[in-house]
Order: structure tokens, then C-alpha cells, then sequence
């Protein structure tokens, strides 16, 4: 459990190495004719995205945090239908950029790290929130599953406490900007071996 703790705390950090490797690492197919790639992972990049936001827009800024300070259980959204939405997106952004580096070998890699991490930090928040939340955490956890979704899950409730789009994007800036200089760096990257 004190991996998952520590792995929550550093989990901005974790994924330098994968940057290292999207940027120092030679595509696979270095030529023009690869170009195909990187439009090829674009859009699970904006997959993850577009979940990431809706997300977002339902939990607020709290998933913003270092330390262990909890909201309100957030079971709406995307929330009603798994419970870690931002971590699925997040996992289809890197996967989203290894693609779009040139570089489909490290789409699994990502893949297993990301998994292996969040599987440690998810079980670390659920015994955070569980201990305490209680009974309503119990009880979401048997309604809601971990990582596929439920689609019949779907709710609608609480979307009157859901937070403005101005305030989610405000939220979600450092991924905005971090996902539009990825893209600088690769083109960046493709221009220096070419």
C-alpha cells in the first residue's frame, strides 16, 4: 500500500522515462511514407482527451492534488460508469503518443507501466476512500467496476453539480499544454532525422 501512496504523489513524475523514450528513441519508420503514424495517434490521444475532460468536468479540480484530501464521492459522469476515467484516459494518451512517435512497439509497453501504476495507486485511494467514506464508497465500488465500463451504468444524476466548462478547462490547462508541446517535440524530432 505505501507504493501505491508514493506512486499517487509522484504520478506527474512517473512518465518522464516514456517521454525520454518517445523523444531520444529512432522511429521505426523514419521516412515520409510513415507519416500515417502520427495521424494514426492523434485521435486515441484525443480519446484520452476527451475523457480525460469529461471527467474533469464532473470531479473538479480535487483530481488535481498531491496529498490525500478527498471530495465528495463523484458518481456521476463518467464516474457512473468506471471508476478511474482520468487514469483510461491518461493510459490512451501515452498510448496515443507512441503511436503518433513512430514508435507502435511501445504502445503495449506503455501499456503494462501505466496499468501496473494505476492498478498500485487505485488500490491505495480505495482503501483511502473507503476508510473514509464508508458505506456510500462500499456500496459504489460493488455498483461501479474498477477499469472496464459499464455503459448501463450510465447516470445522469448529478450533472446540475457538475462544473462549468471555463472552470474545466482552466483545470485541465497543464494537459492541454503538455499534449500541444508532445506534438512540437515530435514534429521537432522528425525534422532533426530527416
Amino acid at each position: 500500500m505505501r507504493v501505491g501512496g508514493w506512486l499517487f504523489r509522484k504520478r506527474t513524475s512517473i512518465p518522464l522515462p516514456i517521454v525520454a523514450a518517445l523523444l531520444l528513441i529512432p522511429p521505426v519508420a523514419a521516412d515520409r511514407t510513415a507519416v500515417w503514424m502520427v495521424w494514426a495517434g492523434l485521435p486515441i490521444v484525443l480519446a484520452g482527451e476527451l475523457i480525460r475532460l469529461w471527467g474533469v468536468h464532473h470531479i473538479g479540480s480535487v483530481s488535481r492534488t498531491r496529498t490525500d484530501r478527498l471530495g465528495p464521492l463523484i458518481d456521476h459522469g463518467p464516474f457512473a460508469m468506471v471508476r478511474n476515467p482520468l487514469y483510461i484516459g491518461n493510459i490512451l494518451l501515452w498510448i496515443g503518443f507512441a503511436v503518433s512517435a513512430r514508435l507502435p512497439w511501445l504502445a503495449p509497453v506503455v501499456l503494462v507501466l501505466l496499468a501496473l501504476e494505476y492498478h498500485a495507486i487505485v488500490r491505495w485511494e480505495e482503501r483511502l476512500l473507503e476508510s473514509r467514506m464508508g458505506e456510500s464508497y462500499r456500496q459504489y465500488l460493488q455498483r461501479v467496476p474498477r477499469w472496464l465500463p459499464n455503459l448501463a451504468g450510465r447516470s445522469d444524476s448529478g450533472a446540475d453539480a457538475a462544473f462549468s466548462w471555463t472552470q474545466t478547462f482552466y483545470s485541465e490547462r497543464g494537459t492541454l499544454i503538455a499534449i500541444a508541446a508532445g506534438y512540437l517535440l515530435l514534429a521537432a524530432k522528425s525534422a532533426l532525422l530527416s
